[in-house]
Formats: C-alpha cells, sequence, structure tokens
C-alpha cells in the first residue's frame, strides 16, 4: 500500500463519549395532551434520573451547603471538622468578597484550592476532576427558594425572593440552572427570568448561584443554552440600555445544541437525552467553556465541538494505524467565515497537547492575524506559548524545549525556521500541527517545507472556503491545489447556511450600483467593463467617490447609536475594497479633494493601507481570488511607498500616532488601524486586498467593491461584515461598483451548500415593498388614526400588524429606492408608533416581581431579517440553466445542482422524484414555467385520483376538499368537511373502524397537500 493510502475498510474509531452525538433522531412520543409547566419540569426531573442523576428534595440554603460539604468530603475522600468546613466555606467557596467573576474564574482556572487543617497541614480539595469526568457527581433540585434577604440587592433595589425551577449541581456546586415555561409560551420569557434572576437573587445567601456556568432555557419545544459571564459586563448592558454590547448574556448569544450534522435538538426530552448525558455535560463543563482575557465566559457551540473531537479522534485512529506523516493522518475543517473558527482551532491545539505520545503542537497562523488582542487570547489559553517576535531564535528554543507542549507561531517563521534548521530532531517527534487559515495562497510551498522535514506529523487545517476543484488556481503542484490535496478528508462541515440560519452571523444584503451608462441605457446593473483604465478614469472616480459619501451615513446606519464598550458611539464603519495600489491610491486622493470644502464634523475619517503583493496584476486565472499582501513594505515600487508614507502621516496628524513603512513601523500602523477598526474610532479603510481576509471588526458593516472578486476571495471579502454586534447589525451590507452578481451567485453556491441563495442573500426591494404596501394600506383600513383600538384582541392585531410593518421598514431604508417612497408620512407614522408604544406599556405585567416579562402571545420585535430556502422559482432557474446546457457537456454538473439543491431544502425534498421526472421529460423550446404548470397540474389530478379510488372517497367532496386545502395553506383533519368526503359506513357498525379510515385519508391526504403546495 502506498504512502497516504488507507484500507477500504480502514477502521473507524467510535467512542461512547463524544459529545456531540453522531446523527439524532427525533422520536415521537405521541403526546395530545396539554402539559403545564409543573408537568414539563416533572418530565425533565425523570428524564435526568434516567440518566443516573441523583433527585434531592433541597429547598433551603442550609440543606444545599450541607449537601456540597458531603459531595466536596466524597470526591476528595476528607472529612472535614466543623472548624476546617467553616474556614473553607467562607474563605474558598463563599467569601463575601466575591462576586461571579471570582467564582467563574475558579471554575474555570482555580479547581484546586488548598485547605487549611486544623493540625496545622495543608491538603488540595478539588471542586471537580477535570481529568477524570465520571469521578464527578451529578445531582437535581427543583423549586430552590433563593435565601430571603432584609437588605437590598448589591445594585440597589428590593429585595424579593425566588424560586428556581430546576438547578444542576456538581459535586454539590449549582454549575447548570435550567429554567423552563409552559409550551405555548415564549422561550424569551424564560430568558428574562433568568435575567432577573442575576441581578436580584444569584448572589443572595451565600452566593452560590453565582456559581452557574451554563444556562439552559425551554418551553418544551423549543431548548436553548448559554454561558454565564460577568456581573460587570451585565450591568455595562442595562447602563447603556437595550442596543447596548452584547455578551453571552444576550439573547442573540444564545445556542440551540445540535448533532454533528448540524441538526438542531429543539425538543426538552431530545436536548435532556444529548446535552445533558452525563459525559456529554461533564465534556462542557470542564473542557468546552472558555474564559477571555476580558473575563466573558463563553461556552462552545456543538459544530466547534463536533469539529475539536473528530481532530482528536483522527490523532489517535492515525497513530494506532501507524499512519503519522501521512495525508490520512491529518485532514480539514470547513467553517465557514465569522463562525468561531480560530476558537476552535485553537482549543483543539490545547486540547491535542494533552494527548498522550504527542509531543508538540504547532498552531500556525498569518503575522497578520497575530494582532494585539489575538495575542491577549492566546496567552489566556497557554501563558508564553505565542512566539511574535521577528527572530527564530524563541521559536528554536520554545521546539527544543520539551515542557513547551503548544506553540503558535506565524506561517513566516515557521518557513524560515525549516529553511535554517534541516535535521533538527524536532522533525522526529510526533507532532500535531494546525493552521488557523489553510486556504490562504502560501501554504502551498509551506506543505511542501513541512512534508519534507517533519517525520511524524499530523496536519491539519481550518477554513471558511476552502479550495475546490472549480475555486482553485491553476499554478503550482497539481497534486497539492485543492484543500482535500493538501490535508485529507474533511472531517466536519458547517456552512455559512448553517450558520445564516442559527443566527450566527448575519445575511448580506447587496446593492449593485451602475456606474457606466452606454449611451442613454440607464441600468440599475452595473456593465462589465473590459479595461482597469477605463474603471479609472477620473470623472467615474469622481462619481464613486462622491456616491460613497452621499450614502455613507444611510449604509451605516449613522443616525442611530449603540454603546461599545464604555463608549456610545453611531452606527458602523467600513471597507472601500479596490482593484490595485494605483487605484487605492487614486481613490484616497479623490476623498482627500470631495472632503476638502466639507466642515470637520462631517468628513469621514480614511485611512489607506495597501503592501506588496506578488501577485499584485489580475489575470483571467486569479482575477477576484486576493493574492496575500504581504509586510514587506520595502518591495513596494518608489512612487507606491512614498505615497502608502504620506498616507501613514495623514493618519498620525489624526490620532497623534508616529508609524511610518519601515518593516516595524508598518506592522505596528497595521495593528493600530485595526484596533481602531475595532473599536469605530475610523470610519473607512481603502483597501487593495489586506483586511478582506482574515480581519474581523464586529463594527464594520459595510464593503464598498470596486474590484473584481469570485470564489473564496469574494466570499471572504463580504463575511468582513457580517458579524453579529448587535440589534443596529442587521446584516452585511455589500455596495459592488462592479457587476459582481454571476460570481456572487456562483460562490454562494460553492460554499453555501445547497439552498444558499435564498438565505443568504435577502429578497429585492420589490418583493420588501409589496408586502411593506400591503401592511400599510391594512393598518390604514383597520386601524385608522384618531379612532380609538377597543379591545384585548384587536390591540393585539394592531401590535402584530404594525410590529411587521416596522420590522420590513427597517429593512427597506437600507435601499435607495425607499426614499420619498414610504408612503406613510412622518406624521403618521409617529402617530402609530405613538400608540403602538403605549400598547406595549399596556401588555406589560405591572407586578414587580415579573416586570421584565413581556405577555404570552405578544411578541415585541423590531428588527428580523426573513431566511427564505430554496423556492420552486429557484429550482425552474437551475432548469432553464441545464436545458440551455443541454448537449454542451455542463448539463450534468447543473442536473447535479439541481438535484443537491432539492436534497437540501426541507419543502422540496418530497417532491424529489416530481422535479426528476420533470427535468428528465423537458422539452427542448417549450417554456420552462408553461411546462412545468401542466405537468403539476396531471401529476396532481392523477395522485389525487388514485387516493379516491384507493381510499373510496367521494369524487367532487374531496376535491373541493382538497381545493380548500390549498387556498387556507392546510388540511384541517377536525369538523365535519373531512367525514362529508368519507365513503357512506355508519361509525358505529361492528368492525367498521371509521376513526382510523379517517385518520388515513386525513395522513394521506396531508402527503398530497405538502407534495404539492406551492409547486405552481
Amino acid at each position: 500500500m502506498s504512502k497516504g493510502s488507507t484500507s477500504r475498510f480502514e477502521p473507524i474509531a467510535l467512542s461512547a463519549d463524544a459529545t456531540v452525538v453522531a446523527e439524532f433522531e427525533e422520536t415521537s412520543a405521541g403526546a395530545t395532551r396539554y402539559q403545564s409547566e409543573a408537568e414539563l419540569e416533572a418530565e425533565l426531573i425523570q428524564l435526568l434520573q434516567e440518566q443516573a442523576y441523583e433527585y434531592l428534595p433541597i429547598l433551603s440554603e442550609m440543606d444545599l451547603v450541607a449537601n456540597l460539604r458531603a459531595q466536596l468530603e466524597a470526591l476528595n475522600r476528607v472529612t472535614f471538622t466543623d472548624a476546617e468546613w467553616h474556614w473553607f466555606f467562607s474563605t474558598k467557596i463563599a467569601s463575601k468578597n466575591e462576586g461571579v467573576a471570582e467564582k467563574t474564574t475558579r471554575i474555570q482556572e482555580d479547581l484546586i484550592q488548598v485547605l487549611a487543617r486544623d493540625d496545622g497541614s495543608s491538603k488540595n480539595i478539588a471542586l471537580l476532576d477535570r481529568r477524570n469526568i465520571h469521578n464527578n457527581r451529578l445531582q437535581v433540585i427543583n423549586q430552590y427558594d433563593s435565601p430571603v434577604m432584609s437588605s437590598a440587592g448589591p445594585e440597589g433595589g428590593a429585595q424579593r425572593a425566588n424560586r428556581y425551577d430546576v438547578t444542576i449541581l456538581v459535586n454539590g456546586l449549582p454549575l447548570v440552572h435550567v429554567e423552563l415555561k409552559r409550551r405555548g409560551v415564549d422561550i424569551r420569557e424564560a430568558f428574562n427570568q433568568i435575567d432577573r434572576y442575576q441581578r436580584d437573587s444569584f448572589w443572595s445567601g451565600s452566593g452560590l448561584f453565582e456559581y452557574v456556568q451554563l444556562f439552559v432555557i425551554s418551553n418544551g419545544t423549543l431548548t436553548k443554552y448559554y454561558s454565564n459571564t460577568t456581573r460587570t459586563h451585565r450591568l455595562d448592558e442595562q447602563r447603556y440600555g437595550p442596543r447596548g454590547r452584547r455578551t453571552s448574556n444576550s439573547f442573540e448569544f444564545t445556542s440551540w445544541w445540535a448533532d454533528a450534522t448540524n441538526r438542531p435538538i429543539t425538543d426538552l426530552a431530545g436536548f435532556t437525552k444529548t446535552f445533558f448525558a452525563k459525559h456529554a455535560l461533564l465534556n462542557v463543563l470542564t473542557k468546552y467553556c472558555v474564559l477571555t482575557a476580558d473575563r466573558m465566559l463563553l461556552v462552545m457551540r456543538p459544530y466547534q465541538i463536533a469539529a475539536t473531537e473528530r481532530i482528536l479522534n483522527r490523532i489517535e485512529t492515525a497513530t494506532n494505524l501507524k499512519q503519522l506523516g501521512t495525508v490520512s493522518a491529518g485532514g480539514y475543517i470547513w467553517h465557514t467565515t465569522g463562525s468561531g473558527k480560530t476558537l476552535t482551532s485553537f482549543k483543539t491545539a490545547q486540547l491535542a497537547s494533552r494527548l498522550g505520545g504527542v509531543d508538540k503542537v504547532l498552531f500556525v497562523v498569518d503575522r497578520k492575524d497575530l494582532d494585539y488582542q489575538t495575542k491577549r487570547e492566546y496567552e489566556r489559553f497557554q501563558k508564553g506559548a505565542v512566539n511574535s517576535n521577528t527572530s527564530t531564535a524563541v521559536l528554536k528554543r520554545q521546539l527544543e524545549e520539551p515542557s513547551a507542549r503548544i506553540i503558535i507561531t506565524t506561517i513566516q517563521k515557521l518557513s524560515t525556521f525549516i529553511a535554517k534548521n534541516k535535521g533538527h530532531a524536532v522533525y522526529d517527534g510526533h507532532v500535531v500541527i494546525i493552521f488557523d487559515e489553510c486556504h490562504r495562497s502560501q501554504f502551498g510551498d509551506m506543505h511542501t517545507a513541512i512534508t519534507k522535514a517533519f517525520k511524524r506529523y499530523h496536519l491539519f487545517g481550518f477554513t471558511g472556503t476552502p479550495i475546490f476543484a472549480g475555486n482553485a488556481g491553476t499554478g503550482g503542484n497539481p497534486a497539492l491545489r485543492t484543500t482535500a490535496q493538501a490535508f485529507g478528508d474533511k472531517l466536519h462541515t458547517y456552512t455559512i447556511v448553517d450558520a445564516i440560519s442559527d443566527k450566527n452571523v448575519l445575511p448580506f444584503r447587496i446593492d449593485y450600483v451602475n456606474t457606466v451608462k452606454v449611451g442613454a441605457v440607464v441600468d440599475k446593473q452595473v456593465s462589465a467593463i473590459d479595461t482597469e483604465r477605463a474603471l479609472l478614469d477620473p470623472s467615474r472616480v469622481r462619481q464613486v467617490t462622491q456616491y460613497v459619501i452621499d450614502h455613507f451615513d444611510q449604509k451605516t446606519k449613522r443616525n442611530q447609536t449603540y454603546a461599545l464598550k464604555d463608549r456610545r458611539v453611531a452606527g458602523f464603519n467600513a471597507l472601500f475594497a479596490t482593484a490595485s495600489i494605483e487605484a487605492a491610491k487614486i481613490y484616497y486622493n479623490m476623498f482627500g479633494r470631495l472632503q476638502a470644502d466639507l466642515p470637520e464634523a462631517k468628513r469621514l475619517k480614511v485611512a489607506l493601507i495597501y503592501s506588496y503583493a506578488p501577485n499584485e496584476a489580475e489575470d483571467e486565472t486569479g482575477a477576484g481570488l486576493l493574492g496575500e499582501e504581504e509586510f514587506e513594505t520595502d518591495l513596494l515600487d518608489r512612487s507606491s511607498r512614498d505615497f502608502l508614507e504620506d498616507a501613514i502621516q495623514d493618519y498620525n496628524d489624526m490620532f497623534g500616532t508616529s508609524y511610518d513603512t519601515s518593516a516595524d513601523g508598518f506592522q505596528n500602523y497595521y495593528q493600530d488601524l485595526s484596533l481602531r477598526m475595532k473599536n469605530r474610532e475610523v470610519d473607512l479603510v481603502i483597501v487593495v486586498n489586506m483586511f478582506l481576509t482574515g480581519f474581523d471588526a464586529t463594527t464594520l458593516n459595510t464593503l464598498w467593491v470596486d474590484k473584481n472578486l469570485r470564489a473564496h476571495g469574494l466570499i471572504q471579502a463580504y463575511s468582513r461584515t457580517n458579524r453579529i454586534l448587535n440589534s443596529v447589525k442587521t446584516y452585511g451590507n455589500i455596495v459592488s461598483f462592479r457587476d459582481l452578481e454571476t460570481q456572487t451567485n456562483d460562490a454562494i453556491a460553492l460554499f453555501g451548500n445547497k439552498d444558499a441563495a435564498g438565505i443568504v442573500l435577502l429578497k429585492p426591494y420589490g418583493e420588501y415593498f409589496d408586502e411593506y404596501a400591503e401592511k400599510v394600506t391594512e393598518l390604514r383600513e383597520r386601524f385608522p388614526l384618531g379612532q380609538q383600538i377597543i379591545g384585548e384582541q384587536a390591540q393585539k392585531a394592531f401590535i402584530a400588524l404594525f410590529g411587521a410593518l416596522l420590522r420590513l421598514r427597517n429593512i427597506l431604508v437600507s435601499f435607495d429606492d425607499f426614499a420619498g417612497s414610504q408612503i406613510l408620512s412622518d406624521r403618521d407614522l409617529q402617530d402609530y408608533q405613538s400608540t403602538y408604544l403605549d400598547l406595549y406599556q399596556s401588555f406589560r405585567r405591572t407586578d414587580g416581581a415579573d416586570r421584565e416579562s413581556i405577555n404570552d402571545d405578544v411578541v415585541f420585535e423590531i428588527e428580523l431579517i426573513k431566511q427564505v430556502e430554496i423556492n420552486v422559482d429557484y429550482i425552474l432557474m437551475l432548469v432553464e440553466k441545464y436545458r440551455a446546457a443541454k448537449g454542451d457537456g455542463e448539463d450534468k454538473e447543473i442536473k447535479a445542482t439541481i438535484d443537491r439543491a432539492v436534497d437540501s431544502s426541507p419543502s422540496l425534498r418530497n417532491k424529489k422524484d416530481l422535479i426528476e421526472e420533470f427535468v428528465d421529460r423537458l422539452s427542448v423550446d417549450e417554456d420552462v414555467a408553461e411546462e412545468w404548470r401542466a405537468y403539476v397540474a396531471a401529476k396532481r389530478e392523477a395522485e389525487l385520483a388514485r387516493i379516491i379510488t384507493e381510499e373510496n372517497l367521494r369524487p367532487e367532496q374531496t376535491r373541493a376538499f382538497v381545493d380548500t386545502a390549498f387556498r387556507d395553506g392546510q388540511v384541517r383533519g377536525t369538523g365535519t368537511a373531512i367525514t362529508q368526503i368519507l365513503p357512506p359506513v355508519s361509525r358505529f357498525a361492528k368492525g367498521s373502524n371509521h376513526g382510523a379510515k379517517k385518520q388515513t385519508v386525513i395522513d394521506k391526504l396531508t402527503a398530497f397537500f405538502d407534495r404539492f403546495f406551492d409547486l405552481a
């Protein structure tokens, strides 16, 4: 067998301790009865007991503390004297001077506390056993009463008792709290309840509930989890209002639990069987929580955990199979940009370094990614691991130091080390090498150097945009052009579609702005231009620049403010991507000229950055793929370097800094500019390729594009804009001055997985506006201004209607076309909003204990981006392409795309055979849409006739029943209509089984309805 090959029957390492289940199938219990909150709570406790949790009838703090003592004695095989326990509890567990921050740090970093014994000796007392997790004991309590105290809370306000739903104790400490609401109630109410507990009572008594690390909220149907964070961050949010800085205590940062295929496990029963499986919960608590440099506790999401464990499993499997030094020993993780790859990759490196037999773990990043904030976070993971100076001497010393198990270094430094240290002893060690961004172009050369130097290695890569055959370049080693060729198997996938569906990143909204008119034609779409010279015509550059200045406030939402750290800022910032250094220089000058006459307060703070790129010129194969810009400014031509020096001096004048284009000066400029972008101190940065890959700033929401982009280059650039920040930032905003529509659709199809085009992009302006116009008309007709809205039902209907209208309006205001087309005047909008807010207050519960709760069936949300999956129109568009391509050799690829799209869409999967048959029988010259409608009508009639015959139904009544179902959008299984279509038989006749017959018919007609609904 050749090096790197594997047997067809290669064993797969299976572990009962996998935290994330491979695939979860929901099992319906068939329950139909109304379930109260108390019954839901009882069901949860029963499920936990079935999983070997011990139930304790603890209701008071005295019992809670007594149990904690017993559990710590059992874990540590020690018996406290009363004096020892009193001292240990009051100083090491429940000190009055400690809050959430200190207790969180203790659980995450200081699990071993020292007990001073009565005899003067000392003993280590573990709060958790992180190494052998099954030594920890899990218990469950419910309806625990928080201690009632006469004093006010730590932030003031009246103290009141609270009763907590379900709490999970780990070795006696309350580390997980579950808050339940009955089915049918908004899950946010459970979130708000916990928010109140954190503020009002978790700190009370001995403050043991400040040890809670994870919260779970559920209404039975929907279940989510999230991490605790420090009290300080939560108070900051409250101080700065609801649009303040999001933390893990904001509802948007709650997470679904899921299986390894990214299928959410939402029902409480399924969640309990998987997330609360003892090994899974203990793994999450002891391995997959991260305390950041800012003392924020983050809990990893299921796809991050699954990816980490897939890599750890591959290391062990490949080692056992003696595959070290081959492509089979590694693999790659495809997690979309913005989904937290760096956290996942470094957590993987940390855990891999603890595996027996592994000598070193090298975590390799590009030096542009090793900014100040990143260094802080890496140092939190592994003190002294970051090697960021320019010399390779430190890296060499780390590689030679046995105790340095994990090393963070740059691609450039590792390459230099390998070149200078032939035959070094480290090459014979068992080494895991993890690349944080393995799509980067330098990897080709690095791969060859590494595989030649190291002998016993595993090579793993993380990327949001893998290199496939369709987006691979044509240069270099043909055996190393794709990510799979270089790294091996794809071990886990989490695409942009998964991330947007889970609301872990934002969708994109793209404007194509026409900058070139041909004759008298005025086209909203950009016309394709042949040469960069034409695009840099001074007249066009002036128009593009003026457009950016005129629309900057609108696109970056400068009329809306929010809290960022300890400041209140207005709106977001942006990048302007140019096609070349020459273009960047021209645009920078034009911004300067056009802003010269503006008042200083109105001027945008514009910065410029670029550096030498080995392949700057865009040829046919490389255009739009974003070549790497290095820090080597000395390789720039004299004119470009002088211009950059002047631009950096402008920056120095703006911010009182002293950077330049020297090696260290430019690198420091890059890092300072990165930080000021993240802090929203810079409005716009003009770039060529820098900042378009790897750069993360949550405050960035807009990318202005005047360059060609495609494939992974396009997704990388667009993804700079879609990091979640707050409720003001609703999507990543792309404004393109080039015709990139085809490239955008192709890139999303490549990286977005099947139904991506419907989810990643927002709908066209016209669809939103038509829906908005309908809502305005309905609002005026049903609720005329000046007339009182009488009755609770009418008031709720108004709230729902006006709330929907506001959500649409929030999206529409970002479209240029909406200006002057608002329909509702500003005064009318004000009047309606006054009524809306008044009713909002009236539906809030006034009782002090529940003042954060919102009425069960009224949800007030101003901003929501609707996610649309692949629909029939999209499939027909692909079919049209397929027919046009028939016989050209491209038809097979398009047909495969159709199949993948249908398979990926829940609403189309049961229609697959219809679509496939239609594609196969499609004639050459017929209109696709008309032929589809005729085909569907014939199929629908044939299948309905078969059901009528099989079940002996009344034909006329059945067709009327089905027509009503398609009109109403559902099959009604109750009422007299369904009984009228059944064959005439007495329900009381012996053996008639009328109920079973009725259910069979309902099931068949429902399946028929689901199959044909929305098809024509």
